[in-house]
């Protein structure tokens, strides 16, 4: 949880302590979904970084609140389709030394899903050219919740 607080209180995301506790109260919640995985990347004792995500399942809500238009052959799921990256985050000082590079590797290990989602806010700008450099791409936006920030959807083919 801090380092979450620690990655993204800073801007572009300039998240607050209601987004903290409702990324806390997710947890639970993504913890029981279908292939959840976690990956911390430390330093000694020190988390520096941290990827998590899990399948989506056939009623998922992951493609609702999208403002383009997306191809309903995007938006069908069914099960083993789609992993969906939820978090990637590594501490302001230690980026850009290979920390996401390797936290999504190994978060996408021995992976059987056909291809993996996830959403970047536009104005992340090193976030996206990390995304774009492993081979995602966009799809469309998606604001997930009415007062939620609009989001780039990406996708990445495994297979």
């Amino acid at each position: 949880m801090a380092l979450y607080r620690l990655v993204y209180a800073e801007p572009p995301y300039s998240e607050g302590e209601s987004d903290f506790r409702d990324f806390a109260d997710s947890l639970p919640r993504r913890a029981k979904a279908p292939n959840f995985r976690l990956v911390i990347a430390r330093e000694s004792f020190r988390a520096v970084g941290f990827a998590m995500g899990h399948n989506l399942t056939p009623n998922t809500r992951w493609w609702q609140g999208a403002i383009t238009t997306l191809p309903e052959d995007l938006t069908l799921e069914h099960d083993g389709r789609t992993f969906a990256v939820i978090e990637l985050a590594v501490l302001a000082e230690r980026r850009r030394q290979g920390y996401a590079r390797a936290l999504h590797a190994h978060l996408l290990a021995d992976l059987r899903e056909e291809r993996v989602t996830l959403l970047v806010r536009p104005d992340a700008t090193a976030a996206r050219s990390t995304y774009e450099a492993l081979g995602y791409e966009a799809v469309g936006q998606i604001r997930p919740f009415p007062d939620a920030p609009i989001y780039n959807a990406m996708v990445r083919q495994l297979r």
